[in-house]
């Protein structure tokens, strides 16, 4: 599986890094009780710490906010994955748990104020490109809803897009029994190389002491 950057990125976006990290000979299953509990107070923490807090004050999110303007996106009606999470959280509208793969996606999420997306590799066909969509490219949801694309960051295979740093696709969600996965990781364009080359390291251990198995990873992008 090769990972591509279109040149329709360059053309929108001043920068973009992505951290892209393949899990294999993983096991995904319901949530251990310690991760379940690590999670929880996570969230506890974090609704206080937002209690008096604007959304633009959080750099992830302001950095992200300011992406989705380059590429022609209204920030304030099409938020990022982690603004949402976060506007959650701040209400107390705690996350519940799913499998084992999407709770830590979350964690890692609103842990690091940036966009995260996980992927069943089994339901990915050929390669990956990171590209901004034209006016034709939408899919389902994981919300249920047909998810129009139009100027939106995203990454697709073949078969056609199925994530973005607002709303994931049906198509390649991970269940309980996937065995390879893989993760991309949505930059702060702030960060350099090596900080994001530390943090796939940090993301990429935590997530095989709790799946097995083995990965590697890289960055991708410019800027």
């Amino acid at each position: 599986m090769r990972v591509l950057v279109d040149r329709s990125v360059k053309d929108r976006v001043t920068s973009g890094k992505f951290g892209i990290i393949k899990y294999n000979d993983i096991t995904v299953s319901s949530s251990p009780q310690m991760l379940k509990g690590r999670i929880r107070l996570f969230q506890e923490s974090l609704h206080l710490d937002l209690e008096d807090k604007d959304m633009k004050d959080i750099p992830g999110v302001a950095e992200w906010r300011s992406v989705f303007k380059e590429t022609g996106i209204d920030a304030s009606r099409y938020r990022p994955s982690v603004e949402a999470l976060y506007r959650r959280i701040k209400k107390g509208q705690f996350l519940e748990p799913f499998n084992s793969a999407v709770d830590l996606n979350n964690f890692f999420s609103m842990k690091y104020e940036i966009p995260f997306g996980i992927y069943d590799a089994e339901k990915i066909v050929g390669d990956v490109t990171v590209a901004v969509s034209d006016e034709t490219a939408s899919y389902e949801g994981l919300n249920g809803r047909d998810i129009k694309l139009s100027k939106m960051l995203h990454t697709r295979d073949e078969a056609g897009p199925f994530g973005s740093p607002f709303v994931d696709s049906r198509r390649t969600a991970v269940s309980e029994g996937c065995t390879s996965a893989l993760h991309v990781v949505y930059f702060k364009p702030s960060m350099k190389s090596g900080e994001c080359e530390e943090m796939l390291a940090a993301i990429s251990e935590m997530f095989l002491q709790v799946h097995g198995g083995t990965s590697e990873y890289g960055v991708f992008g410019f800027g």
